[in-house]
């Protein structure tokens, strides 16, 4: 079940709120929401992210151009390297 909480914030919390709310396109609620889950993930967690956890938002964003790089990196890897030198 959904429940609502009713908070005052300073001008400058309410500033930065509005401003990653146009900036990211999401309502100020799911912003919030989304501040509220990481500090509880954190605070359970012992305080610290793992590395993994700083950046898998960021997996998969970005294409090499090289569809088998999984499978053929040393070959990739060795032919740029003949390249350079």
């Amino acid at each position: 079940m959904k429940s609502q909480i009713t908070i005052r914030l300073p001008e400058d919390i309410e500033e930065n709120l509005r401003e990653l709310s146009e900036k990211f396109r999401l309502k100020r609620s799911d912003i919030v929401r989304m501040a509220l889950e990481k500090f509880a993930r954190e605070v359970k967690g012992g305080g610290e992210e793992k590395p993994y956890d700083k950046v898998a938002n960021m997996i998969g964003t970005i294409s090499s151009g090289l569809p088998d790089l999984g499978e053929a990196h040393r070959r990739h890897l060795l032919k740029k390297m003949r390249n350079h030198a």
